[in-house]
């Protein structure tokens, strides 16, 4: 009984080990990225002030939040 169950479990890994392998080789496909840098629409998120700005609101909102629960 413990052979059975033992064959079993082997050809059940067996098996499913063969359908991912199937499904892994049919994800198998060439993927077109195309990225264009020379962009002449910049966005105003591309100006490094805004970067500037938004990482000193962030620092300030943290700042906030984390002595927020201090009562001294």
């Amino acid at each position: 009984m413990n052979t059975l169950t033992t064959f079993k479990k082997s050809a059940y890994l067996m098996l499913m080990s063969f359908f991912i392998s199937i499904v892994s080789f049919a994800q198998d496909k060439k993927v077109d990225i195309d990225i264009n840098t020379k962009s002449q629409d910049s966005g105003f998120w591309t100006q490094p002030w805004v970067w500037v700005v938004a990482g000193a609101v962030f620092i300030l909102l943290l700042v906030a939040l984390l002595r927020g629960g201090k009562r001294d």
